[in-house]
């Protein structure tokens, strides 16, 4: 069963609680239980993850005061939305979009689901940053996104790094990518980089809640590491390296 068709059960709302469990009571035909909040199972982690992408996309399209078509064309492609499913989809995105819930709640939510700044979390505020500059990153997205992120269980560092993959590039940009000073050595560079590609390994996220439909993020997210190691190496700071050695 696709994440898609699990969202239109009728026990998601129950299962969630929340205003996360109100979105999708909601949009399940039922009515959530505001006070269930048992602990996570592997379908409860997948399905609160997929809610607070599709609701916190949805409120970020609305963030700049102008929700694209553009924007919905990268949700749908970072969740690889089967046509057979548009219709699900964008029936929970315009339902968020529409919600009286804020986002602080849905993103305070997400963390205390699926736990502060852990690797599933990490892909969702990616994925919010893969479609904000879809169209140009306005201010009061990024306004948005840091505030999503501190929610999330971020530091202001941590979203520096994950942030530095797709916005804004810098001199010192490939070294923020990997985690390390621009002073690095060759030894600590090569580490950082086979590290990142360890953690960042697809069968890590989806055993943390990342839904299998969901990893193009995780693509996304590779390329973005590996170009920054290959900017390294092209500087003459580290030796060149396969992408995605470990």
């Amino acid at each position: 069963m696709t994440i898609w068709r699990k969202l239109l059960g009728t026990s998601v709302g129950l299962l969630l609680g929340g205003p996360l469990g109100l979105l999708a009571g909601g949009a399940a035909g039922t009515t959530a239980n505001l006070a269930n909040l048992r602990a996570p199972t592997a379908e409860r982690r997948q399905v609160a993850f997929t809610i607070a992408a599709i609701a916190l996309a949805a409120k970020m399209a609305r963030a700049d005061g102008e929700a694209t078509a553009t924007e919905f064309a990268t949700f749908e492609r970072l969740f690889r939305v089967p046509d057979g499913e548009r219709a699900n989809a964008t029936r929970f995105y315009r339902m968020a979009q529409g919600s009286t819930a804020g986002f602080e709640a849905y993103a305070s939510q997400a963390a205390k689901l699926l736990g502060p700044g852990t690797p599933v979390l990490e892909d969702l505020l990616e994925a919010l940053l893969l479609i904000a500059v879809t169209d140009g990153v306005h201010p009061d997205e990024l306004e948005y996104l840091r505030v999503v992120a501190d929610r999330l269980g971020f530091d202001p560092a941590a979203y520096a790094r994950i942030r530095a993959r797709h916005i804004a590039p810098a001199k010192d940009d490939p070294f923020v990518v990997l985690g390390i000073a621009p002073g690095a050595s060759l030894a600590e560079i090569r580490a950082a980089y086979r590290g990142l590609v360890k953690t960042y390994h697809p069968d890590r996220h989806m055993a943390a809640g990342t839904p299998p439909e969901f990893l193009r993020v995780a693509e996304a997210r590779m390329a973005a590491i590996n170009a920054a190691y290959a900017e390294v190496a092209r500087r003459g700071a580290a030796p060149a390296e396969a992408p995605g050695a470990a």
